[in-house]
């Protein structure tokens, strides 16, 4: 069972507005990118389902988060079908994150009170993953998509939550378009995580770029 309700989750993304994604299948490693990003601010982190047994790694993250990272809503990404949903739910996944819409992960998810944030790619699809009761949808890919797409979208549905991912990046200039375009927060991974940092175990590294980025939102959005 999640820790933190679905209010309490929906909270700490609107306070940071980012989300960090991640993916490795090295349990240790993921543990130690997760309490950096936790010591640079973070409070709400997807792991990504992405590789084989990815579910026993986050068994294990679940566990690192609640004696460590105590205010962290960890989630999990990269889900496309009910049963997934339901196996990391199980687990104690405070939100589940996917790449397209499916209706039964969301039915999943509002039995269980825990926030489904679906990839979409059309003012439609938003649409249709706001009937289903998102209160938070995904624009993915976002880099395709563009901050155009999301300031476009904004005008006739000004009500709605978008997370944009996919290409967002760590610089003033990005981060500016996305928040400019009316986004309520980004979800980010490989520029956060360069693969010669993760490998050097630079978490120095890491913390100081989820501050950095967290700093630029704030300001963008004061």
């Amino acid at each position: 069972m999640s820790r933190f309700d679905k209010l309490a989750v929906m909270t700490k993304i609107a306070q940071t507005r980012m989300v960090p994604v991640f993916y490795h299948k090295d349990a240790s490693v993921a543990c130690a990118v997760v309490k950096a990003c936790y010591d640079g601010g973070v409070r709400a982190f997807e792991f990504t389902n992405r590789g084989d047994m990815a579910h026993e790694v986050f068994r294990e993250l679940i566990r690192f988060a609640e004696k460590e990272c105590p205010e962290l809503a960890l989630g999990v990404g990269s889900v496309v079908d009910a049963p997934t949903a339901v196996l990391y739910i199980q687990m104690g996944a405070c939100f589940v994150v996917g790449p397209l819409l499916n209706s039964d992960v969301a039915k999943v998810c509002n039995r269980r009170g825990v926030p489904y944030t679906p990839g979409c790619g059309s003012v439609t699809e938003v649409g249709q993953a706001q009937e289903l009761g998102c209160d938070l949808v995904k624009v993915f890919p976002g880099d395709v998509l563009g901050p155009k797409f999301v300031k476009g979208l904004m005008a006739p549905m000004p009500w709605s939550r978008i997370m944009v991912t996919g290409g967002v990046e760590p610089t003033e200039e990005n981060l500016t378009a996305w928040m400019k375009a009316g986004a309520f927060c980004v979800g980010m991974g490989s520029k956060l995580f360069p693969k010669d940092k993760v490998a050097d175990e630079d978490w120095q590294y890491v913390t100081d770029m989820c501050r950095q980025s967290l700093e630029i939102i704030s300001r963008i959005s004061r």
